[in-house]
């Protein structure tokens, strides 16, 4: 007869190495002011220049943005892949890495159809005058996004996904694994790799140190997204037009200005 036991007491004799480590993180970049609706509204009216607040005026700023895309995995010859629908992703990547020669540099870039949140424009009619004018709302859509499958010699592979209809988030993900990896082979301490950890190393004091976030040796956060600096961050200008000055039904500023991009570096 067998008695039941716990996961820690099966765990607790077959263990041979336990470090604390970060696992996979993914990082979200964009900019604060364009996920809201009214910081939308500002960037299209007085940043842009556009006397209609519409999702039909960053068109352009879309085309562009996907053409440079395309353009940049031409000029250095990197394949642009379409993932099928069902498709595993770091399966198709851990192929491509293994044919990659060089020690660091993008591998690949692909492109899938995913959802994510969205504006679009909705035309609406005053209840007084019955003209109709443009509404900008947040909605949710299947939009291409493209991932830039990535080596670098410090911190091994990782990705960054950008969402090509604006306001273009990004998302930055590494394994911290495969980080360890990197440091122990620069360092030249023995170890025995796992698919996803590290199964035994000849120094575990060093590579508990390499784990530790505040520890002596560097860590790949700080290098892949730093923090601004304070003394960089511009004030906000006494003139910025508050958001209460918004109609209600034109959602339209009095008299907004329409001054470039160049001469109000300061609205954003």
């Amino acid at each position: 007869m067998s008695l039941p036991q716990t996961v820690a007491e099966v765990l607790s004799k077959h263990v041979v190495l336990e470090v604390e480590s970060i696992d996979r993180m993914y990082l979200n970049v964009c900019v604060p002011q364009l996920q809201a609706v009214d910081g939308t509204l500002k960037f299209i009216r007085i940043h842009r220049g556009h006397k209609v607040a519409s999702t039909h005026m960053v068109e352009p700023i879309t085309r562009q943005f996907v053409g440079s895309i395309e353009q940049f995995a031409k000029d250095n010859r990197i394949p642009l892949i379409t993932f099928e629908k069902g498709q595993r992703k770091d399966d198709f990547a851990k192929q491509q890495r293994k044919k990659f020669q060089r020690p660091e540099g993008v591998v690949f870039i692909g492109k899938a159809q995913e959802k994510c949140r969205v504006y679009r424009t909705e035309k609406r009619r005053n209840p007084q005058t019955k003209r109709t004018y443009p509404w900008i709302v947040k909605s949710t859509t299947l939009v291409n996004h493209y991932y830039f499958y990535c080596i670098d010699e410090d911190f091994g592979p990782f990705f960054l996904k950008f969402c090509s209809y604006f306001p273009y988030n990004a998302k930055l993900c590494f394994n911290g694994h495969e980080y360890l990896k990197r440091q122990l082979e620069q360092r030249r301490i023995a170890y025995q790799a796992l698919e996803n950890g590290i199964l035994s190393c000849k120094d575990p004091q060093q590579l508990q140190l390499l784990c530790d976030i505040g520890g002596k040796d560097r860590h790949p956060t700080p290098q892949m997204v730093a923090t601004t600096p304070p003394s960089l961050r511009q004030p906000r200008p006494s003139g910025r037009l508050p958001l209460s000055t918004l109609h209600p039904s034109a959602r339209t500023f009095p008299y907004p200005g329409t001054g470039s991009a160049r001469k109000r570096p300061h609205l954003l």
